[in-house]
């Protein structure tokens, strides 16, 4: 018998350990696509078409009566997604596990645009599990809005099955940017009380039918990732051979998102004062970057060295290695971020992978978005039971 390839041996170990873990608790494995910018460039879109698509990622987390907020104003990076099964028999789509939304949907039938014939799209004829709301909704993203019908159906993840969820099937979507992602739709992952009014979040479901072992999820984001790997979704649990040393817990601050306090963030070992009368971070795996309230975003970057062009906040890859560590007081506890993990090179260009939003947080104290940046340095547990996150040094 021949050896496997080591692709096929991952993907055997991960089928093991999914099978381990027991009922109740699944490891998903999550891809990373190209970012929007490598993707448009591969299909010949101008550059000049792309330094206009700038959007504030905190906008996200602002709330209106008429629409839902929703996960997409860091499109031009990349994005991580898994899959799941709607409906009977089961129609698959990759998603992304986002931990700042609340909603789930995916394409449909019922939408002809081209952002969705280009993706896996729902069949509600095909699945005699379905009903129909006979609602609309609209979920707003930075650069366009997404009209969703509301149904009702079956949600497969591996061995979780879900009955009765209710979701969005799209409508219509803009091309810019849903045409060119990789992934077709998102399942939202933060508190009720940012989705749709009225009806369960999966996550609430997952609970109520007793389809997960503990009311716990968490994350893995791979430092070196792929297409084929980019990190795990792990639902019902945690998986400890994804981190090392020990959990430090932090209480969530308001549960509509995975909100937290942060005391202090340093450049090196210099406090910078910008958290003396408190700071709030969003734990958001739908944002990629890590994202810095504007007032500061200029003397930060003069502290780093970088300089804005058309590839973003670009530095001497040479200089990387002596560059400053960050550090985020959190529950009392200096959580690093060095420059390997920070600063991305692609093809020789070294850039830092921040944005700005000029969105503060409810009461006004400055707001920074702990994206997949943050997160590929910390194993992230997100604990319902206890409305509390956990962070942990990734393996």
């Amino acid at each position: 018998m021949e050896p496997l390839a080591p692709r096929a041996m991952r993907w055997l170990v991960l089928a093991l350990l999914c099978f381990q873990l027991g009922a109740g608790v699944v490891r998903i494995p999550l891809r990373k696509g190209k970012s929007m910018r490598e993707l448009m460039r591969d299909k010949g879109v101008p550059e000049g078409f792309l330094k206009n698509l700038k959007g504030d990622p905190g906008r996200k987390y602002q709330f209106s009566n008429a629409v839902t907020y929703e996960a997409l104003t860091n499109y031009l990076h990349s994005f991580y997604f898994g899959e799941i099964s709607i409906g009977t028999p089961p129609q698959n789509f990759l998603v992304i596990f986002d931990t700042g939304s609340a909603n789930l949907w995916v394409p449909s039938t019922y939408c002809q645009d081209p952002a969705c014939v280009n993706h896996n799209r729902f069949n509600s004829s095909m699945s005699s599990t379905f009903s129909s709301i006979d609602v609309t909704y609209t979920l707003r993203y930075g650069f366009g809005d997404v009209a969703v019908a509301l149904g009702y159906d079956t949600v497969t993840i591996q061995n979780i099955v879900v009955r009765n969820q209710e979701f969005g099937l799209s409508l219509d979507e803009p091309s810019s940017p849903f045409y060119y992602q990789d992934f077709d739709g998102i399942l939202g992952m933060s508190y009720p009380g940012v989705g749709i009014s009225g009806y369960n979040t999966l996550l609430q479901n997952m609970m109520q039918q007793n389809q997960l072992k503990e009311p716990i999820f968490s994350f893995y984001f791979s430092r070196n990732p792929t297409y084929e790997y980019g990190g795990e979704v792990v639902l019902g649990g945690i998986a400890s051979q994804l981190y090392t040393g020990e959990i430090l817990w932090t209480p969530v601050i308001q549960e509509l998102y995975w909100k937290i306090g942060i005391e202090e963030f340093s450049i090196g070992q210099s406090g910078t004062g910008w958290c003396s009368q408190g700071c709030h971070g969003i734990v958001d795996t739908g944002t990629f970057l890590l994202t810095i309230p504007a007032q500061f975003m200029s003397e930060f970057l003069q502290a780093l060295g970088a300089e804005e062009n058309d590839y973003g906040y670009v530095v001497d890859c040479n200089s990387v290695p002596s560059m400053p560590t960050l550090y985020f007081g959190i529950s009392g506890t200096q959580l690093s971020l060095p420059p390997s993990i920070y600063v991305l090179n692609n093809d020789g260009i070294c850039t830092v992978a921040v944005e700005s939003t000029y969105v503060p947080s409810t009461n006004g104290q400055p707001l920074w978005i702990l994206g997949n940046i943050f997160l590929r340095q910390y194993y992230s547990i997100f604990d319902l039971a206890n409305n509390q996150v956990g962070f942990a040094l990734s393996a």
